[in-house]
């Protein structure tokens, strides 16, 4: 299982955001769409970003979107990989 102890909460957000896209990040690993490495700046980007409020409050209210929104410091790369 791909995780991140260390962040567990920036894990759990950008996690959540790609599932609403329709992206499984541990999924893309494996099969080679992201690297761990890019995986890991996903989960830093969303540590550092400071809206885990509004992106929870976003989230509890998605079950599926086909866009993330504007605050989100992932919308670009999850997309990207929403896309293939």
């Amino acid at each position: 299982m791909i995780g991140y102890v260390e962040a567990p909460l920036a894990w759990g957000l950008t996690r959540g955001m790609a599932r609403v896209i329709g992206v499984n990040l541990a999924d893309a690993v494996i099969e080679g769409w992201l690297s761990r490495a890019e995986l890991a700046d996903l989960v830093e980007r969303c540590q550092t970003c400071g809206r885990a409020e509004t992106c929870t409050g976003w989230l509890a209210r998605q079950v599926t979107a086909e866009a993330l929104p504007a605050f989100c410091p992932n919308k670009a790369p999850l997309e990207g990989l929403a896309a293939r």
